[in-house]
């Protein structure tokens, strides 16, 4: 085809096409017409109110009268708002003029989850945090209760550790229990799954909300569990999906961790010459007595950590008919842990459907399934962080070297572990619900609910023969495979009544029995002298059966309740709330079995007497005030029996089996119990732009179980027995508001402010119990004492240094001393530094919880950010004592570059090798400050304009960039404080704030898209 046909078809072409654009055009112009109308709420007229056209960036404002005009086709959708009202959307259609009314968005007239129900915020007389989906998504987590931290004032939320998969430890006004647990109950659309499960099973992105529990009056309904507060999760189902056209949701993101500030430790020719100088101090040899260019220089941090991603895809299909509503998901996740050989890989099916069979008669389930594949590691932060630089990886030959010759012992190579052994956890989990709801009468609704839950969990762990420690010593592979096998249901009964009588009077009442029943199988095979690595795990047959192995365990419980509910309404303006809870359960012995928990509460509404209604400040104003008793089981099953443990003897010079009591029982044991006050006030002024909330709270728990010191002669040092008491007492604040609002441009803010003050009042006769959380520390360092907080740090002040031998002497301390070595503070004059000379250093507790938020949007775009943190408390340094204060053959910190040497006598840094001769107990140098302010989260989203794209079946679609843990201030040496050694259970009920430079926190980086069509 010749250049002139070429150039006259792309002038027909051109032509063509602005004739298409002008006929368009026409028609446009000749569908659009001029609209006008008039925006009012209350009677009033609505100046400044936004009239958008949906999908565009075309809009107007209203005027003084509330009048507006707009031009606007018959197919396009009015959009009109005004903070503190609800957005209205209208159809254009023929009609040219509008009278519009605004109904108010009363932020205490949301609809909130309570136990056995919902209820109106506004008719609340208890004390309920409600965290929405918006926050739970903004930025994604793998486990829902990561995104809790802050969110809820009153409610302190610890992320432990940053490998895959890691929980939180989370502390609903304080901790209640000593002994017992005191982590909330977690309840899941209605599902009592108690305080430990494994919120791994549950898709965030499947939260529609999440209700936390504070006062006597919100948790008494759960009785002997509510305690330590209760978390209720809400899933999505498929209201407001749209009628009959089913709406599918896509969420996609991918992430990068990265590693985040690590402690400074010297450097690797900084620590050759502190370990010869210790080794000279004790007139050892010293391990490097070559340049140190000689050694190897390992930067473990780098060997070990990398920076790793997290894959995340989730579906869902949602909708609803004028019978029908469902939602259906399918999630993927699998993220990889900074440290090498850790994992976690997640498959998760929810499906929740609600079918009406008539008007009277409604049934339907929930169910999720999930599977995860967990690499435990083989390797772990701890390796990197205490490993000397000069430690060699591999032998002259090329092979592992599993020796240390600074220690002189076998050593564990974790770049050998991580190439030949493995650690991995399988999980299935079964969560469902099934229920059954009746309607005999208008007034009336029977409710009965199944909820069966299975999990079964199976470790298997192997240890090479290759491995380089064990080749060493002549031994061979070990194996073990452990299976959990838990199953147990739940059955909820509840009857509702609700009614008004005449203008003044509305009554509800609810009634209702719980049983639960749980049991947990436990098996476990170890095998020892593999020869082989062929079949690792998989046969454990092929070992040394002289050296193997075997265990088993049982554990199950029972739980019968009996329940009820009152709230009466006089007015809407004075609330009443009567609650009262029996349980009983098969954790106690025969008397002590049952336990009844009531509680009362009232509110009034402020806002709706005569004499608020001419002023303009207050939209509502409602005091709140509750009392009540909840408990908390706090033992495990069959505590209250004495057990039985091996105990061989010999007969006739023949050992043979035997058994004997291991423990003394007590049959006398029965529930902690807690008795709270609540006192709030909750406010929403200025047309509805503020809501804030004050809460004060006062919280006694009796009959603390603990173990108390009894008589020899019954042959046990100590027997489990509710003696103790303590307290907790503190303050609540929060306020959302709406800084900004216009057509274009929106700020809004968010503030939580939260104190508790934590005080054992009793420890049943004695005036401090010695808690143990490190057997190379010993006792001093952590204390029960009556009259301070749940635990209190306790050590010997540390004063820096001796400068001479004349101030030894003067001291008049007998124990040996030396002059650059640690001084520390002979409290009690008795010439000895001891555990005697212990005093209180400081408490895990912090003074004041904080979150902080912020978020924007300008059109299309959205930009938050939100900061939390803590302020007054301590975090108990447990690498101090290897990285501070004792011999070279671990690293050090940094900061001992600069110890006290003869050539600089003033450090208060002890000498290199000094602590061969003082010793070193506990002490202050080992608690440091731990408050903090974390970025937590920062968004930006570009919401498109679908409408305008031409993508008319979606109905939204946003790509986001999040980051998560960006910044940290804090002085802390192991740079994040919030790490806590013990984690949630066990000695970590109590033994908080305690940091062995944990697996760390990592940055996180994320690029997502979220579509709905």
């Amino acid at each position: 085809m010749n250049l002139k046909i070429k150039s006259s078809i792309r002038l027909s072409l051109k032509r063509t096409f602005m004739y298409l654009i002008l006929a368009w055009s026409s028609m446009a112009m000749l569908n659009a017409q001029t609209v006008t109308g008039t925006v009012s709420a209350d009677g009033q007229p609505l100046p400044g109110a936004t009239v958008l056209l949906k999908g565009t960036s075309k809009g107007t404002s209203t005027d003084f009268d509330g009048n507006f005009t707009i031009n606007a086709d018959a197919q396009s959708t009015l959009v009109i708002s005004y903070v503190g009202y609800l957005t209205k959307e209208i159809l254009v259609g023929n009609q040219t003029n509008f009278n519009i009314t605004l109904q108010q968005d009363n932020a205490l007239d949301e609809v909130v989850v309570i136990g056995y129900g919902t209820q109106r915020k506004s008719d609340l007389t208890g004390s309920v945090s409600s965290v929405s989906s918006e926050d739970l998504t903004a930025v994604p987590v793998s486990r829902v209760d990561q995104a809790l931290q802050g969110r809820a004032s009153g409610v302190q939320v610890t992320q432990t550790s940053g490998a895959p998969g890691a929980g939180t430890v989370i502390r609903v006004r304080g901790g209640n229990s000593i002994t017992g647990s005191n982590e909330p109950l977690w309840v899941i659309d209605g599902i009592v799954v108690g305080t430990n499960f494994n919120l791994n099973n549950i898709n965030s992105n499947d939260i529609k909300s999440i209700e936390i529990l504070k006062d006597a009056s919100s948790i008494a309904i759960y009785g002997s569990r509510g305690a330590n507060g209760v978390v209720l999760v809400s899933t999505k189902n498929g209201s407001g999906a749209g009628s009959g056209k089913p709406e599918v949701s896509v969420n996609l993101y991918t992430s990068m961790q990265l590693v985040p500030e690590l402690p400074d430790l010297l450097s690797q020719a900084e620590q050759i010459e502190f370990t010869n100088e210790s080794a000279r101090f004790r007139s050892a040899a010293e391990p490097f007595p070559n340049d140190p260019s000689t050694y190897p220089d390992n930067d473990w941090f780098d060997l070990l950590l990398d920076p790793s991603p997290i894959y995340n895809a989730d579906v869902s299909i949602s909708g609803a008919t004028d019978n029908l509503n469902y939602y259906t998901s399918l999630n993927y996740f699998n993220q990889d842990g900074l440290v090498k050989s850790t994992g976690i890989e997640k498959y998760i099916f929810r499906s929740n459907l609600d079918y009406k069979l008539s008007d009277k008669v409604k049934t339907g389930f929930r169910v999720n399934y999930s599977r995860i594949e967990q690499d435990n590691g083989n390797a772990s932060f701890g390796n990197a962080f205490a490993t000397l630089r000069t430690q060699p990886i591999y032998n002259e030959d090329g092979t592992f070297n599993g020796f240390d010759d600074v220690v002189g012992s076998p050593w564990s190579n974790p770049i050998a572990n991580i190439a030949l052994n493995t650690n991995e956890t399988f999980t299935n989990n079964l969560l469902a619900s099934l229920y059954f709801e009746y309607k005999p009468a208008e007034n009336w609704i029977i409710r009965s609910t199944f909820s069966p839950e299975f999990n079964n969990t199976k470790q298997n762990r192997f240890t090479s023969s290759q491995s380089p420690n064990l080749l060493i010593v002549n031994d061979l592979g070990n194996a073990s495979v452990r299976t959990v096998a838990s199953s147990g249901w739940n059955n909820e009964n509840t009857i509702q009544y609700q009614s008004d009588f005449g203008e003044n009077h509305s009554v509800t009442a609810l009634a209702g029995a719980s049983f639960q029943k749980v049991s947990t199988e436990i098996a476990e095979a170890e095998a020892f002298g593999i020869t082989s690595d062929a079949t690792g795990f998989n046969n454990l047959g092929f070992s040394d059966p002289t050296r193997s192995v075997v265990s088993s365990d049982f554990t199950g419980f029972q739980i019968a309740s009996f329940f009820g509910r009152l709230n009466y309404s006089f007015k809407d303006k004075y609330l009443l709330t009567l609650v009262g809870r029996t349980d009983g359960s098969s954790v106690f012995a025969e008397g002590n079995k049952y336990e009844f928990y009531p509680s009362i509460a009232g509110a009034w509404k402020i806002s709706e007497e005569a004499f608020m209604q001419d002023q303009s400040i207050f939209q509502d104003l409602k005091l709140r005030a509750s009392f009540g008793k909840s408990g908390n089981q706090a033992i495990e099953p069959y505590r209250t029996k004495g057990v039985l443990v091996e105990a061989n003897t010999t007969l006739n010079g023949v050992e043979q089996p035997g058994l004997t009591l291991g423990r003394p029982s007590n049959p006398k044991l029965k529930w902690e119990t807690t008795n709270s006050l609540d006192i709030a006030l909750e406010a929403s002024l200025f047309g509805g732009r503020v809501f804030t909330e004050l809460n004060y709270y006062y919280k006694k728990t009796n009959d603390l179980l603990l173990d108390v010191t009894i008589p020899r002669q019954t042959g046990f040092t100590s027997q489990l027995q509710n003696v103790g008491s303590l307290e907790n007492k503190g303050w609540e604040f929060l306020v959302n508001s709406t800084n900004i609002s216009n057509q274009d441009f929106n700020w809004n803010s968010t503030l939580t402010l939260s104190s508790n003050k934590n005080k054992i009042l009793d420890l049943g006769g004695v005036d401090f119990i010695d808690v143990t959380v490190d057997a190379i520390l010993g006792s001093g360092n952590t204390r029960l004492i009556v009259g301070e907080s749940v635990p209190v740090y306790t050590g010997v002040p540390f004063l820096g240094t001796w400068k001479s031998q004349e101030e030894i002497d003067a001291s008049g301390l007998t124990d040996p001393q030396v002059v650059g070595g640690s001084k520390f503070q002979d409290v009690n004059g008795d010439n000895i530094i001891s555990n005697e000379d212990a005093v209180v250093l400081g408490s895990p507790l912090p003074d004041l919880i904080f979150g902080f938020e912020n978020s924007f949007s300008y059109k299309n775009w959205d930009f938050s950010f939100y900061f939390q943190g803590t302020v007054g408390n301590e975090v108990y340094n447990l690498r101090t004592r290897n990285h501070y204060f004792n011999r070279g053959e671990t690293t050090k910190f940094a900061e001992l570059a600069n110890r006290w040497t003869p050539e600089n006598p003033t450090s208060n840094i002890p000498r290199a090798g000094a602590d061969s001769v003082t010793g070193t107990p506990p002490n202050s140098e080992y608690v440091e400050d731990g408050s903090h302010l974390r970025l937590k989260t920062l968004r930006l989203a570009y919401n498109l304009p679908v409408e305008k794209m031409g993508l008319n079946s979606f109905k939204n679609a946003t790509i986001y960039f999040s980051g998560s843990n960006l910044l940290l201030f804090s002085n802390f040496r192991l740079i994040d404080p919030e790490a806590s050694n013990f984690g949630r259970s066990g000695l970590g009920n109590i033994a908080q704030g305690y940091n062995d430079g944990s697996y760390p926190n990592p940055r996180v980086l994320t690029l997502g898209l979220n579509v709905t069509f």
